[in-house]
């Protein structure tokens, strides 16, 4: 008798083996052996397999979970945790840094012929209605309507949802982490310091904070540093809680935050300084160059602005053959588009440089803080765990799933290397060249946090 081929087994055997084997061997394509994974997984039948110390345990609810995950995306994986298919319990990371692994096992033509039949023998359509209250944007992509929409999609939520696991300041960007121990509140508070420092901050100056977001960095600059700043957001609810800050903080006087877009700045006034935090990810590609334009523009000669913002690896490190078909599937179903940044593109860091020379920009200073963002990533992870209830309470489980997921699949993306977060120095030189800069960076470096340029008020 001729033995079976082995490709042609999982075929033969489905004939004969309920959806709980189906499922099983879905798995070992998805993750390998059961002992040799880094997962747990339980069935909804309660059976279990795997590595009893596991940090993550995946629960299918239901048959029909694998069916609709596969073939991967990050829209298809995380729609099913979503809507219920499967529940995640542990450190969701861990399926997170799974998942390159095993797209590109999934996507080899081998694997793939094994796994059709056995999807086929799974239920399509064993789940719950799931609710369609994604709204798409309105308008042509990066208009300024458009872009007020996707900024208030993504900042609107409330509040109060996002005070429960940020710092006391409310910061929404990467903290510096100078000895990997500090808390997250000590962390933003460095981070913040640090870049009044690279600005070079002098008291009287005039600095403007392109996405102010809740006002964080433009309240610390004028307490701290005694300069004026003028904040420019597009969320109503994001100037609503700067506006109260900047009042308590005492200084309203230093710090004016309006809703305006970039493109609306007015012409006759030059800064001395300027900021972008976490800006820079939701101009897109088309605008980018007028972005960087408008910045040169709005600063004064010899004046420097600060660039801050999340930039892809250049070469995705994983896939190798079929990497652009690949890369474009996923780009059509992604995620962090449909449900967390609409509109939102990162573009890589020589194309950003390569506008800031072109336009009269000279770069002086390029510092890549991924780990760093792993590690706040991670720290806001824990704190929206811990705050599940009342996240519920004031949104519900979709959105915190929606949010789990999205920081800490971030975290392991900045982990692994396929995202940085870089912050650049640029300077507009003066008619001679310079930029009044020193020779060398000891006045950036710190590590206590503390703030010594001249203050111009409490210390916040």
């Amino acid at each position: 008798m001729a033995l079976i081929p082995r490709s042609l087994a999982p075929t033969l055997l489905v004939q004969h083996q309920p959806r709980l084997q189906a499922t099983r061997l879905v798995l070992r394509l998805m993750f390998g052996p059961a002992k040799s994974r880094a997962i747990r997984t339980r069935l909804w039948d309660g059976s279990e397999e795997g590595p009893a110390d596991a940090r993550l345990t995946l629960v299918l609810e239901r048959a029909g979970a694998l069916r609709r995950m596969l073939p991967p995306s990050d829209l298809s994986v995380a729609e099913g945790h979503l809507y219920g298919d499967y529940d995640l319990e542990g450190d969701v990371e861990v399926l997170m840094a799974q998942g390159a692994a095993m797209a590109a096992r999934l996507f080899q033509p081998k694997t793939a012929l094994q796994l059709l039949p056995l999807l086929l023998a799974l239920p399509a359509h064993d789940h719950p209605p799931r609710p369609n209250d994604v709204s798409p944007l309105q308008g042509e992509a990066h208009s300024r309507d458009r872009d007020a929409q996707a900024i208030q999609a993504h900042y609107d939520i409330g509040n109060a949802f996002y005070a429960l696991w940020l710092d006391e300041r409310m910061v929404y960007s990467c903290a510096y982490f100078s000895t990997g121990q500090k808390t997250l509140g000590k962390a933003q508070r460095i981070k913040l310091d640090r870049i009044c420092r690279k600005l070079r901050l002098k008291p009287g100056e005039q600095l403007l904070d392109i996405g102010s977001g809740w006002g964080g960095l433009a309240i610390y600059a004028a307490q701290n540093y005694g300069v004026q700043v003028t904040g420019i957001t597009l969320s109503p609810a994001q100037l609503e809680v700067a506006r109260t800050r900047a009042e308590a903080a005492g200084v309203a006087d230093r710090v004016t935050f309006e809703r305006r877009d970039y493109r609306e700045l007015p012409p006759h006034q030059p800064f001395d300084k300027m900021s972008s935090v976490g800006m820079v990810e939701h101009v897109g590609r088309a605008r980018l160059p007028g972005y960087i334009a408008e910045a040169y523009r709005m600063l004064r000669p010899g004046g420097l602005f600060l660039n801050h913002g999340i930039v892809p690896a250049v070469t995705p490190p994983f896939f190798g053959v079929g990497t652009r078909l690949i890369e474009g599937y996923l780009s059509r179903h992604s995620f962090l588009q449909e449900y967390v940044f609409p509109d939102g593109e990162l573009r890589p860091l020589n194309e950003l440089l390569g506008y800031a020379e072109r336009v009269g920009f000279k770069i002086r200073d390029v510092e890549n803080r991924r780990e760093h963002y792993a590690l706040t990533l991670r720290e806001w992870v824990r704190r929206l765990e811990r705050q599940h209830d009342e996240v519920v309470r004031l949104t519900d489980e979709v959105t915190y799933r929606i949010w789990r997921l999205y920081m800490a699949g971030s975290a392991d993306s900045f982990a692994a290397g396929r995202i940085g977060v870089v912050q650049t120095l640029l300077a507009r030189p003066t008619d001679n060249g310079n930029a009044s800069l020193p020779l060398n960076r000891l006045d950036v470096e710190l590590t206590s946090g503390q703030p010594t340029s001249a203050k111009a008020g409490p210390a916040a």
